[in-house]
């Protein structure tokens, strides 16, 4: 597969609608001809300090940011049909299902990919599968893990090599 968005969300509090950033990559004939990153006004609106101490992500960061129905109004259409990527889909196709959800929003369509399983089967010798070990694996320095462009970046670095 080489025509992808590689997507990550990082989430203000325990509540996966609660996405308070997210992170493109576009990818086409395997080249990055597109990134994207927007801070996001998290619904639920309050952050938890365990979500603060992986992210750094603050409420006078997203106080002022749009919510996420505006922002969607746009990606939704840059997406299409694309294939969705994400390092652990579950995660972030659950916040992009259940953020949709809070706002009444049609479910997206986009097929989702996930580079953690696939990493799992094709480097089973890894030490573990986390996003910095498969990322370093692959030659690929993530220097700001969880801030969720990084993290679109490298996945998209690794799903031109697993996928």
């Amino acid at each position: 597969m080489n025509t992808f968005a590689a997507l990550d969300f990082e989430t203000a509090n325990k509540h996966r609608s609660s996405v308070c950033s997210v992170g493109l990559v576009f990818v086409e004939n395997g080249l990055v001809v597109d990134k994207y990153y927007e801070l996001i006004k998290p619904v639920p609106n309050f952050y938890s300090y365990w979500n603060t101490q992986v992210h750094g992500l603050v409420a006078d960061d997203t106080d002022y940011a749009a919510e996420f129905p505006k922002l969607w109004l746009d990606l939704s259409k840059r997406l299409k049909n694309m294939p969705l990527v994400a390092h652990n889909s579950m995660f972030d196709e659950g916040c992009l299902k259940a953020v949709l959800q809070a706002y009444e929003l049609p479910v997206h369509q986009n097929k989702f990919l996930c580079t953690y399983r696939a990493a799992k089967k094709m480097f089973p010798n890894l030490p573990n599968h986390k996003l910095p070990t498969v990322s370093r694996y692959l030659g690929f320095n993530l220097d700001s893990h969880h801030n969720a462009l990084a993290d679109a970046e490298a996945c998209a670095h690794i799903a031109l090599r697993v996928f």
